[in-house]
């Protein structure tokens, strides 16, 4: 992240990074499966170098905050026993 990005902009590529990974996940899992070694290989470079970019886009953005916790999401009434 630069000085001049959006941080939005730099969120909303964080998470296309991440929906991009899963389904490289997927693809190379089903070509494991199907015995197809050398194309499930490249892809396995694909994961990788798709996983420095999102490691580097992740160091480069604050965390996120945290919500306080006001009060308990409900709260219950109680009656007196008799």
């Amino acid at each position: 992240m630069t000085g001049g990005t959006d941080l939005g902009a730099d969120r909303a590529r964080l998470a296309a990074l991440d929906a991009a990974l899963a389904r490289l996940r997927t693809r190379y899992d089903i070509l494991m499966n199907a015995f197809k070694f050398d194309e499930a290989k490249a892809v396995a470079t694909d994961i990788e170098a798709g996983e420095r970019e999102r490691a580097t886009l992740a160091a480069a953005l604050p965390p996120l905050r945290e919500p306080t916790p006001e009060t308990p999401p409900y709260t219950v009434a109680r009656r007196r026993r008799r």
